[in-house]
């Protein structure tokens, strides 16, 4: 009860992005905080899915806009049971075969009951950009935060990440 109660209490709190703090694949904290002054494209992924290709990517597009932008990706297991593996697993997986070296969160859920409140926080804020409901409809789906920690941008899962779709606000 008592976590419960915490957590509560730090829903209220919330009032950005740099608010939150989230569990690495390794266990190590990501604090958006100290990401303040940087794009951040954050970004739900799975390893078993037809766009995992897309780490590849993101990874060349984190490299390429070093100091500018940072990608972070959160895998889920919500569509399709597409991420079935641990932490560990989903790790290894990324390093050796994609070679990312961008942050990625632990495993969580991106919609439903159990959605994580730093997806709910961003689904809500996509909703305030006009963008449909469901907003996350399935794994790849990109959030751009720019330098103040604004939601400015939804990309759904085809949307490329090198794509000018997305670099148009990099440059």
């Amino acid at each position: 009860m008592l976590k419960l109660a915490l957590l509560a209490i730090a829903f209220v709190a919330v009032t950005g992005i740099y608010d939150y703090r989230v569990a690495g694949l390794d266990g190590t904290p990501i604090n958006f905080a100290k990401y303040k002054g940087k794009k951040i494209l954050i970004v739900n992924t799975a390893s078993q899915c037809g766009y995992t290709k897309q780490y590849e990517d993101l990874q060349k597009l984190s490299e390429a806009y070093k100091g500018k932008l940072v990608v972070v990706g959160f895998p889920a297991n919500n569509f399709g049971g597409q991420e079935p593996g641990s932490n560990a697993e989903i790790g290894e997986f990324c390093k050796k075969n994609y070679g990312v070296t961008f942050p990625m969160a632990e495993k969580i859920s991106v919609t439903g009951a159990d959605i994580h409140p730093m997806f709910k926080y961003l689904t809500d804020e996509a909703k305030k950009l006009g963008v449909a409901d469901p907003v996350i409809k399935w794994n790849f789906t990109k959030f751009l935060v720019d330098e103040k920690g604004k939601l400015v941008a939804v990309f759904p899962s085809k949307v490329k990440p090198m794509d000018e779709e997305i670099t148009k606000y990099l440059n």
